[in-house]
């Protein structure tokens, strides 16, 4: 793998529905462009915005795409984001552009696979919506999916922002002091359940084994916690 470190002013974005985030760009952070080969880099998608190069998550910019458990009418349109993702990973060498950080610790970045934009590619396939809140990056490509009718513009569907924010509220009615993240211990570690994960639901918090709640996702990152690998 090969990086270059430049400096720049830029801005992150946090996605968690109870909090929210302004760009701040009087930020300093650092660039790094990343270029790996894919035979020799352990690359994979965490779900269809995310993924994971040689240990380092990246939320890529600009898209927001449905959340793993997430159906838009009958359609696992969050497992079809994800499967998308992880296709246009095997179509070539990947190359990132760090823009910044997010709350949770990933890196977000502007992506090619094969030359390809990786987040312009599931715009335009229907398999995310254009982040018009952090990114005016590809709301043209969206308006393209929207009127071909397809993926999430074919199928009754609602913005994983929506979907997580709903999915949040309902939570909070029934976590102790209002916290509904799960931080759950299992023999593949520390594994944090925010309400929209498909696993929230059947996760028991034993307390008395280290087992607990917590009221941000940046509060389960910062306790060693992290979130659940959908897909590898």
């Amino acid at each position: 793998m090969t990086v270059e470190m430049t400096g720049e002013m830029t801005g992150s974005y946090n996605t968690a529905p109870h909090k929210k985030r302004r760009l701040n760009l009087f930020i300093k952070t650092i660039i790094a462009v990343l270029i790996a080969s894919t035979s020799h880099a352990a690359t994979y998608a965490i779900d269809g915005d995310t993924i994971e190069l040689d240990g380092t998550r990246i939320r890529i910019n600009g898209i927001d795409a449905p959340e793993y458990g997430q159906k838009c009418g009958a359609w696992d349109c969050g497992k079809s984001a994800a499967d998308k993702m992880s296709a246009l990973l095997r179509t070539g060498s990947l190359r990132c552009e760090i823009h910044g950080q997010d709350g949770y610790g990933r890196s977000i970045a502007t992506c090619e696979a094969g030359g390809k934009d990786i987040g312009e590619a599931m715009v335009l396939s229907g398999n995310a919506w254009a982040f018009e809140k952090y990114s005016e990056a590809y709301v043209e490509q969206q308006a393209l999916a929207r009127k071909a009718g397809l993926g999430i513009w074919g199928a009754p569907s609602v913005p994983a922002w929506e979907y997580r924010a709903a999915a949040w509220e309902s939570a909070k009615q029934t976590a102790p002091k209002g916290c509904p993240i799960k931080g759950n211990i299992t023999e593949n570690g520390h594994i944090y359940h925010a309400p929209w994960s498909p696993w929230y639901a059947r996760t028991r918090i034993n307390e008395a084994k280290g087992e607990r709640w917590f009221c941000s996702e940046d509060e389960a990152v910062a306790a060693g916690w992290r979130a659940p690998l959908w897909s590898k």
